[in-house]
């Protein structure tokens, strides 16, 4: 098996795992703080799926006020004897670490399960529908005419994914913890797909989210880059609707093996389009780690710099 088909397959088993959800057992192995699982949380917008959110030390004993960090891919942030790779975020961990060490503020984490939908909710909508009629097409059909799967499990829904965070999740976090509800104190974050849609997330709910973290942003949609228009598409919807001034953060950052290898030029472009907005500098930051791949492992290594960067005290 040559190289080049071999990288394919890699990354077909890492991006399409994510999809996988983790077993429903509650009794999460946690080594900081505790979690309250929400089972099959209804939307009129989009698909039930289950919400895992994470409560610092301390949190029932006190009447303080909580930031939340809203983050995709819930099944992948605790306990990785429940997930499909046996690999985790370490957010609990990571979390309490930074808490301890003053770095950040306590913080509660609302972690959002995938469906199979997973890319169809996660692909932002508005870059989807400037692709011509023909491309979109091809990426939701290309896999059935051949007999297999398609990435899209339906057409893209990534705008009522985001309702449903907003106009559902968020107002039932807000009304039943202790939580600030203020855009300052209300973030998003993910990797992969999941960077992609945070990044969705700021710049179509700026008056929402305060920040969002970018993990490994899967800037080119699927696994071609040869004459892909996909991640011009993200750069104009940038350029256009990145929030301006200082009232919002954004962070970026990519490894340089796997599937992350294929992110570097994208990501540069989307610094230069960051350079030249009216964004400033200190409420942006994109980050290259040389040696990371595509895996909650490479992740969880550096969760640390974006908590630190969106929740610093």
């Amino acid at each position: 098996m040559d190289g080049n088909r071999l990288l394919f397959l890699l990354c077909m088993l890492i991006f399409l795992g994510g999809c996988s959800s983790s077993s429903k057992n509650t009794d999460l192995i946690l080594s900081a703080g505790s979690v309250e699982r929400i089972e099959n949380f209804e939307s009129k917008f989009i698909q039930s799926r289950n919400i895992d959110i994470w409560f610092p030390d301390g949190y029932n004993n006190s009447d303080e006020k909580y930031p939340v960090l809203y983050m995709h891919d819930g099944q992948m942030l605790f306990d990785s004897t429940k997930t499909w790779n046996k690999q985790e975020w370490q957010v609990d961990e990571t979390m309490k670490a930074l808490i301890d060490e003053e770095l950040i503020q306590k913080t509660i984490v609302v972690g959002i399960h995938n469906t199979h939908l997973r890319h169809s909710e996660y692909f932002p909508q508005k870059p989807f529908e400037s692709l011509s009629e023909e491309f979109q097409d091809s990426l939701i059909n290309k896999g059935r005419r051949s007999g297999g799967e398609s990435l899209f499990k339906s057409e893209v829904v990534s705008d009522n994914y985001l309702k449903f965070i907003t106009k559902e999740l968020k107002p039932f976090i807000d009304e039943n913890y202790s939580v600030k509800k203020d855009r300052s104190n209300t973030f998003i974050a993910g990797s992969s797909m999941g960077g992609l849609i945070s990044m969705y997330a700021l710049c179509e709910y700026p008056e929402v989210f305060g920040g969002a973290a970018c993990l490994s942003t899967h800037w080119i949609g699927t696994f071609d880059t040869i004459n892909n228009p996909i991640p011009q598409a993200f750069i104009d919807y940038l350029d256009k609707y990145l929030p301006e001034g200082d009232k919002n953060k954004i962070y970026f950052d990519h490894g340089t093996e796997t599937l992350d290898a294929l992110y570097p030029s994208s990501q540069q472009k989307i610094d230069k389009v960051l350079q030249n907005s009216s964004m400033k500098k200190a409420n942006w930051k994109s980050l290259a780690f040389p040696g990371a791949d595509h895996t909650e492992r490479a992740w969880s290594e550096r969760l640390a710099f974006p908590l630190r960067f969106l929740l610093q005290k």
